[in-house]
C-alpha cells in the first residue's frame, strides 16, 4: 500500500484508537508522536491504535509511547516478519539484514559492490524491492521505511538479547551495530558520538585491537570516531567493506591485511600521507572526503582496478602520484577543494588523467587556465559528466570532440564571457551566477537539453536555439528590420516578468526578445503612429480578413500589439494564439515580457513572420488567453510588407522554420510555450478553463504535462538517469 499523509494518517490512528476519525481533545501531541513514528504505514498505524484503545488514558499512552523507543510493538513486529520470514533464498534474509543494519541511504551500486559476491546483491535487491522490504530513490540510494529497518535490527538483536558478545547459537549472531561480537561475526558497526551521547553513555574514548582479533569471519566494519591501538595483524583476511569515517590513523596500518577489500572509505580522517601496504586488487571504491590533513598519495598502481577515487575537499593535497594516470579502470575522479593540487600554473599538477574517466568533478578549484590539458580533456573520450564550477576561467576550450558529455557544471564561474560551439549531446548545463557570460552557442543547431539552468546570467543575452534578450541600445537598424523605428524609446524603462532566471538583476532599459523567430519587446504606454494598428479590438478577441497585397508588396507577417495592465497576482501568464482557416495555429507564451506598475499601462509589440504561410482572403483570429495575472485593455494587428527584393534575412525566417517540432500537438497546432503545464496551473487562480479557450477540447492536459524549457520531454536512456543522480 502507498504511505498515507499526514492527514490520512491522523484519521487512520483516530478510528481505530477513538472510533472516531477526529482525534480526541488533549491528544493531540500525543498522537503527532505516534504519527512521526508510523511514517504513513497504515498497517502500523491500525496496530498501535487499537492497542492504545484498550486504555485510552493519557498515562497509557506516554507509557506505551516510551516502549516504543525502547522496543518494537510486538504486534507490528510480527505482521512485518511474515514477510521476512516468506523471502525465498537465506541469502535474501542476510542481505536484507545487512541492508537495514549498515546501508541504509547509501548508493545502491556501491552497495552492489560491496555485497555482489557474498550475496548476488544486484538480482538480490531486485527481489527485496519486489517484496516492499526495501525502495530505490530517484537518485539510487536504499531506501527501507524506518519500521522495517527498526524490524531487521530487532532480529538481529533477539539472536542474543542481552549481550550479544555471548553466543546463544554460534550460527546466529553475525552481526552487530553498538556491541561487543563474536567469532561469527559478519559485520561489526561503532559509533562513538552515539555511544558518547545516546543510552549506552560509552566513556571510553579508545579502544585495543584486540577486541576484534577473534572476529575471523568479519567482511563489514564501519567505525565512527572510534580510536583503535595495538595491532592489526590480527584482523580479518575476510573484509570486503571498511568505512572508518573520521580514523585518527595518520599512515595505512602495514599489517592490516586488506587484500579482499572492495571499499575503503576514510572520510574525515587525520591520514597525512596514504600509501598502501600492498597490491589491492579487489579495490573498486576509495574515499578520502574531508581528510584536511593530506598532503600526499602514492603509488596508484597497487590499485589496478579501481573504479572510483574521491578526494572531495581534501584541500591541503598537493601531490599526486602520476601513476594515476595509468588506472585502466578509473570512471570516476572527485577532485572538488583540491586547490593547492589544481593551483599550480592553473592546472593539475604533475600527473595525467586516465583516458577511462566518465565523471570527473573539479569544482572550487579555482581553475584560472583554459590551454592546458587539464581543460581540454582530448584523451578522456568517454568522458559523461564533467564538473568545473568556481572556476577562474573567461573562456573554455572547444568540446565539440566530448562526444559522450552529458552534464557540463560551470556554476559560479564569474568570468566566464562565452561558450561555444557545446557538444550536442549534452542533456543538463548549469552555468548558475556566470555573471560575465554573454553568449552560448551549440555544436547542433538544435537545441537537446533536457535540464538548463542560467539562474544569476544578468549579461546573458544569447542562447543560440532558445532565446535572445537583447537591450534596444545594443541593437542597430538592420537587427530592428521594420521596427526601426524602436531606437527613439531605447533609454525607456519597463520592469521585466516572467522568466526570474533572465529578469532578476538584469537592467530595465527597453529589450527585444527573440524566440521561436518571434520578435518582442515590451514599451510604457507610449503615443507613436507606428503603434497605430490597423485592426483594433477593446477586447481580448480580434478577426479580420486578409486583404490583397498592395503592389509590389510581399506580406512578411503580423504585427500583434496587446495593451494591457497588471494584476494583484503572484504570477503573470498569458498567451498570444493566432488561427486561419488555412489551418494556421500558434499559441505563443513569451518567456519574457513587461510588468507595469499597479495601475499603469505597457504595450506588447510583436513580429510573427508567417507571411508565407498565409493566403488573400483567409480569416485570421487573435485571441489573448489569459492565465492569471493580466486585464487586457486592448489588441491589435498589422499587416507588415516588404518590397521585393529588400527582405531582411531576419525577416525571411519563418517561425516554423525554426525547429520547432517538439512543440506541436496531436492536432496539429503549436504549442509555443517553455513553461510546464503544471507550473501554469498553480498561477491559474481566477481564470478558469483558459486550457479548453487555448487549446480546444481535443487535448489532454497530459499533451503539455512536464514540458522543458526546450520542448517536448524525450525519452532519457540509463546514462542520463544515473547522470542525474550525481
Amino acid at each position: 500500500m502507498e504511505l498515507l499523509d499526514d492527514d490520512e494518517s491522523l484519521e487512520q490512528l483516530s478510528l481505530h484508537a477513538f472510533r472516531s476519525k477526529v482525534v480526541m481533545e488533549g491528544y493531540e501531541e500525543l498522537a503527532k508522536k505516534v504519527l512521526k513514528y508510523c511514517e504513513g504505514n497504515p498497517l502500523a498505524l491500525e496496530v498501535l491504535g487499537s492497542s492504545l484503545q484498550e486504555d485510552n488514558s493519557i498515562r497509557s499512552w506516554k507509557t506505551a509511547l516510551n516502549m516504543l523507543g525502547k522496543a518494537m510493538h510486538p504486534g507490528i513486529h510480527r505482521v512485518l516478519i511474515r514477510s521476512y520470514n516468506l523471502l525465498p533464498y537465506y541469502i535474501d534474509r542476510e542481505l536484507f539484514l545487512h541492508i537495514a543494519c549498515f546501508f541504509i541511504g547509501e548508493d545502491m551500486d556501491y552497495v552492489v559492490k560491496i555485497l555482489e559476491h557474498d550475496y548476488l546483491a544486484m538480482s538480490r535487491i531486485k527481489t527485496l524491492t519486489k517484496r516492499c522490504l526495501l525502495s530505490i530513490s530517484p537518485n539510487k540510494k536504499l531506501l527501507m521505511h524506518s519500521l522495517l529497518q527498526e524490524m531487521g535490527r530487532t532480529i538481529v538483536h533477539q539472536e542474543s538479547p542481552k549481550d550479544p558478545a555471548k553466543r546463544v547459537d554460534p550460527a546466529k549472531r553475525n552481526r552487530v551495530w553498538c556491541n561487543k561480537g563474536s567469532n561469527t561475526m559478519e559485520g561489526l558497526a561503532l559509533d562513538m558520538k552515539i555511544l558518547r551521547e545516546g543510552k549506552y553513555a560509552y566513556k571510553e574514548s579508545t579502544f585495543r585491537t584486540d577486541a576484534l582479533k577473534n572476529m575471523d569471519e568479519l567482511k563489514l566494519l564501519q567505525l565512527k570516531y572510534v580510536e583503535l591501538t595495538g595491532s592489526y595483524e590480527n584482523f580479518s583476511e575476510k573484509l570486503r567493506w571498511i568505512c572508518w569515517i573520521g580514523s585518527h590513523l595518520r599512515t595505512i596500518p602495514r599489517d592490516l591485511y586488506l587484500g579482499n577489500l572492495v571499499a575503503l572509505d576514510m572520510s574525515y580522517s587525520c591520514l597525512e600521507i596514504f600509501e598502501l601496504p600492498m597490491i589491492l586488487q579487489s579495490l573498486e571504491v576509495l574515499n578520502l572526503k574531508d581528510s584536511h590533513n593530506l598532503r600526499e598519495i602514492r603509488n596508484f598502481s597497487l590499485l589496478p582496478n579501481l573504479e572510483t577515487l574521491i578526494l572531495w575537499n581534501c584541500f591541503n593535497l598537493s601531490y599526486v602520484c602520476e601513476t594515476i594516470g595509468g588506472l585502466k579502470n578509473l570512471l570516476l575522479l572527485n577532485m572538488i577543494g583540491c586547490e593547492k593540487l589544481c593551483k599550480i600554473s592553473g592546472k593539475i599538477a604533475n600527473f595525467s588523467l586516465p583516458d577511462t574517466l566518465q565523471r570527473l568533478f573539479l569544482k572550487d578549484c579555482y581553475i584560472e587556465c583554459t590551454d592546458c590539458f587539464s581543460l581540454r580533456f582530448s584523451a578522456q573520450s568517454f568522458l559523461q559528466y564533467l564538473s568545473l564550477g568556481n572556476s577562474l576561467f573567461e573562456f573554455l576550450p572547444n568540446y565539440s570532440h566530448l562526444k559522450s558529455l552529458r552534464v557540463l557544471d560551470l556554476t559560479l564561474c564569474f568570468r566566464l564571457k562565452q561558450l561555444l560551439c557545446l557538444p550536442s549531446t549534452l542533456a543538463e548545463l548549469y552555468v548558475y551566477y556566470c555573471v560575465s557570460l554573454e553568449k552560448i552557442t551549440f555544436q547542433s543547431c538544435e537545441f537537446t537539453l533536457q535540464e538548463f539552468g542560467y539562474e544569476g546570467c544578468t549579461s546573458l543575452c544569447e542562447i543560440e536555439g532558445f532565446i535572445k534578450l537583447m537591450p534596444l541600445a545594443k541593437l542597430d537598424e538592420a537587427d530592428l528590420g521594420h521596427m526601426k523605428w524602436l531606437k527613439e524609446y531605447q533609454n525607456h524603462e519597463v520592469c521585466l516578468a516572467g522568466d526570474d532566471e533572465l529578469t532578476i538583476g538584469r537592467s530595465r532599459q527597453l529589450q527585444m526578445l527573440y524566440e521561436f523567430n518571434i520578435m518582442s519587446t515590451s514599451l510604457p504606454d507610449i503615443k507613436d503612429a507606428n503603434l497605430m494598428p490597423k485592426y483594433i479590438s477593446e477586447s481580448s478577441f480580434l478577426s479580420f480578413d486578409l486583404p490583397l497585397c498592395p503592389k509590389d508588396k510581399r506580406l512578411k507577417g503580423l504585427n500583434i500589439s496587446l495593451k494591457y495592465t497588471t494584476l494583484d497576482a503572484e504570477n503573470w501568464a498569458w498567451f498570444v494564439k493566432i488561427s486561419t482557416t488555412n489551418g494556421v495555429d500558434l499559441m505563443y507564451n513569451p518567456r519574457v515580457f513587461g510588468k507595469p506598475a499597479f495601475g499603469e499601462v505597457a504595450i506588447w509589440l510583436s513580429f510573427w513572420p508567417i507571411g508565407n504561410t498565409l493566403e488573400v482572403g483567409d480569416k485570421v483570429n487573435v485571441s489573448i488567453v489569459v492565465v492569471d495575472g493580466l486585464e487586457v485593455l486592448e489588441c491589435g494587428a498589422n499587416l507588415v510588407y516588404t518590397d521585393d527584393g529588400v527582405v531582411n534575412d531576419i525577416e525571411l525566417v519563418d517561425i516554423l522554420e525554426g525547429g520547432v517540432s517538439r512543440f506541436q500537438l496531436t492536432t496539429g497546432a503549436y504549442y509555443l510555450c517553455r513553461r510546464d503545464f503544471f507550473e501554469l496551473v498553480e498561477a491559474s487562480k481566477g481564470i478558469p478553463g483558459w486550457f479548453s479557450v487555448l487549446v480546444g477540447d481535443t487535448i489532454d492536459h497530459t499533451e503539455v504535462r512536464g514540458w522543458r524549457k526546450t520542448g517536448r520531454p524525450q525519452p532519457s536512456d540509463q546514462s542520463f538517469t544515473e547522470l542525474k543522480a550525481i
